[in-house]
């Protein structure tokens, strides 16, 4: 099996997030996936620039497409960050239903050498490719170490089955494809009610008492139900509740301690490889007394830094339409 791979920002910007780059290169191998990086990606815009230029929005995520279109005849991408998934196949969706804004953006496109013909690429989650193009007895069949006596939360965010751009992965108001992975894993899968709720996105740079609500509920929601940790699939989700557990339990007086992990870390745990080379020790909420617990050993944070990857081309180069002013926002 033969896919694009768009890696997205936030599993290079970030120790926690490079973690789950690293876990996810463990796994695939003995699942005999293939993974294609889509050359000279770029940022899919996350959220608010969407909001705020709809052309120039579009074409920088369309960019992608278009390189991906080039890759090696592959016409499936994964994008293993729920947000990069999301706005790679939400403009995927609207240039197609849109020709006059494809018209657009082809024309900006067109300034780098690049077009894009709507429909071409799919762009799909890790773990739905994980579960459906693979299987979970597939999986199961590659574990020699498994996590029998970990209760696991396993915690999808609010966009990974929402909304259902493609065919529908998941059920999106209660997902369960991450239940049935931790399943095959041999861990112990807690009711977790809060599984498909909203981290609070970037929320923390906007209102702290907002997000820091949202976020004390699904850490107070995995403790009630006796989880060792939070498994997710989500970079955004992971470094909200890891990243920011620490300031949430000073604002609410709390003493939480609940490690946050990426379901390929718990993979590459069960398929026998060692916590340093799946990037674990790189969370904030040290998971090490939960890893313990399975016989797990987790050794100290190294001082030396991340592996350095390839150099991004400059912003300057990058296709976009230019304006004299604010352009007026289209919906």
């Amino acid at each position: 099996m033969k896919y694009s791979v768009f890696p997205g920002c936030s599993l290079e910007k970030n120790a926690a997030g490079y973690s789950y780059w690293l876990s996810l290169e463990q796994v695939i191998k003995p699942l005999g996936i293939e993974l294609v990086e889509v050359e000279d990606w770029n940022c899919c815009g996350a959220t608010e620039y969407l909001s705020l230029n709809r052309t120039a929005a579009y074409a920088l995520i369309a960019r992608t497409l278009a390189l991906a279109a080039k890759n090696d005849g592959l016409r499936e991408m994964i994008a293993p960050c729920s947000l990069c998934c999301l706005n790679l196949s939400k403009a995927d969706k609207y240039l197609t239903e849109d020709p006059a804004l494809a018209e657009k953006v082809n024309v900006a496109l067109g300034a780098g050498g690049l077009h894009y013909k709507p429909g071409t690429i799919m762009t799909r989650h890790l773990l739905d490719v994980l579960v459906n193009d693979v299987g979970c007895k597939t999986i199961a069949s590659k574990v020699t170490k498994p996590l029998k006596g970990l209760r696991v939360a396993p915690y999808y965010g609010c966009l990974f089955s929402r909304p259902p751009i493609h065919a529908p992965v998941d059920s999106p108001e209660y997902p369960t494809s991450l239940d049935e992975i931790m399943r095959a894993l041999g861990a112990e899968v807690v009711d977790y009610p809060m599984k498909a709720h909203c981290c609070g996105g970037h929320m923390t740079q906007i209102s702290e008492a907002s997000a820091f609500a949202m976020i004390s509920r699904l850490i107070k929601g995995a403790a009630d139900y006796k989880a060792d940790m939070i498994v997710t699939v989500c970079p955004m989700c992971q470094l909200n509740l890891d990243g920011f557990q620490g300031a949430m339990n000073r604002y609410y007086k709390t003493s939480y301690h609940v490690p946050v992990l990426y379901f390929t870390q718990m993979m590459g745990l069960a398929f026998g490889a060692d916590a340093k080379s799946l990037g674990i020790g790189a969370e904030i909420v040290d998971a090490r007394p939960a890893l313990s617990r399975i016989g797990v050993e987790v050794p100290p944070p190294a001082e030396e830094g991340k592996p350095a990857r390839k150099p991004r081309r400059p912003k300057e180069a990058l296709p976009l339409p230019t304006m004299s002013g604010r352009e007026e926002v289209e919906q």
